[in-house]
């Protein structure tokens, strides 16, 4: 029982406890890609930001703890990733476990993450590591966030809803408490996402996209019963992270229209 109990404790750090929305921005692109806009190198200042718009967590690697710890600024939670892959590896796809629950636990984070790619190749052994990491994390009383993109060869089109669906059942079926996954292009379809999967799901910002589109989705997404958003690029390289936070909040756990977010924060 324990565990349990702890996992609810934690999902209520990175979960609005009223609302039961939430708004995380991941940070864990450069093992991917590198020292990208936004998060060169002084990752503490970029969380402070973030924190002082509302959000409810940041993710990333071990590095954003190691190096971005503040030790200031208002608190913030931590959700620690534990797959990756670089963009110059031949085999880009396929997400290898590089650090483990226990890890976790030691670092104070509040819950942990993985990337799993259904229909590439290698799915096979990362869907070995998220059900090896889901009953760790039950055992440790951690939360589990699971990214679940459809994507490889099988996969001829990654928004389409028939595979999104699949993708995001699957990692309730392996017990994520969270599911983070693509948008599908409109309310309507994505809402069969969020009707067929047990754990609540939220959306990935994806590419760089302007201001207006990206609360226009969050909008749509959270009318459809999403969870919330996890968006990475769009937060962390816009011109004003703290004020695009915070209306993403209004909108997200306030019910605020887009138009009235972006007067009420001055954004645009």
């Amino acid at each position: 029982m324990s565990g349990y109990i702890g996992k609810k404790i934690r999902l209520e750090r990175i979960i609005n406890r009223e609302t039961k929305k939430t708004i995380i921005v991941p940070m864990d692109h450069g093992l991917t890609v590198g020292p990208i806009k936004g998060i060169e190198k002084d990752l503490g200042e970029m969380v402070n930001k973030i924190a002082l718009g509302g959000a409810n967590a940041v993710l990333g690697h071990i590095g954003i703890p190691l190096y971005a710890h503040r030790g200031y600024g208002p608190d913030i939670g931590l959700i620690l990733h534990l797959s990756g892959s670089t963009s110059i590896s031949p085999e880009s796809n396929y997400k290898v476990l590089v650090n483990n629950v226990l890890e976790a636990v030691k670092l104070g984070a509040d819950g942990v993450s993985l990337h799993i790619n259904i229909g590439t190749k290698s799915d096979p052994e990362m869907l070995e590591t998220l059900g090896t990491v889901s009953r760790e994390c039950r055992e440790l009383g951690m939360p589990l966030l699971a990214m679940m993109y459809p994507r490889g060869e099988n996969i001829e089109d990654e928004y389409d809803v028939e595979v999104v669906k699949i993708a995001a059942r699957v990692a309730a079926e392996l017990g994520a408490d969270i599911v983070k996954t693509n948008w599908t292009g409109d309310p309507d379809s994505f809402k069969e996402v969020v009707d067929g999967c047990m754990a609540p799901v939220i959306i990935a910002g994806g590419e760089k996209a302007g201001i207006k589109e990206i609360l226009e989705i969050t909008k749509q997404s959270i009318e459809v019963g999403s969870a919330g958003v996890a968006f990475g690029r769009n937060v962390f390289q816009a011109q004003d992270p703290t004020k695009l936070v915070r209306a993403l909040y209004l909108i997200v756990n306030k019910k605020y229209d887009v138009n009235e977010a972006i007067k009420e924060v001055k954004l645009l």
